[in-house]
């Protein structure tokens, strides 16, 4: 199972990664963060289940940095001028 989830974790982030670099609009940018936070909460998961502090508090600041990124670019609307 352990295993499975950091497959799931490296996959997701390597596509949020390509999709924000590709730079294709607002809403594919914040579908992104939405994929980012999946592999970022993975990787807390397995930071919790292998007793790897470092892991787990990176991870844990960037699901916010990702919630953050999801209100930005999915939530918020964008101003106009």
């Amino acid at each position: 199972m352990l295993e499975a989830l950091e497959w799931i974790a490296m996959g997701t982030g390597i596509c949020a990664a390509v999709m924000i670099s590709a730079d294709l609009g607002r809403k594919i940018t914040g579908t992104a963060f939405v994929i980012f936070s999946i592999s970022s909460t993975a990787w807390v998961a397995i930071g919790m289940a292998e007793n790897e502090p470092p892991l787990l508090y990176q991870n844990i600041v960037l699901t916010v940095i990702n919630f953050i990124g999801i209100y930005r670019w999915l939530i918020l609307k964008k101003e106009t001028g």
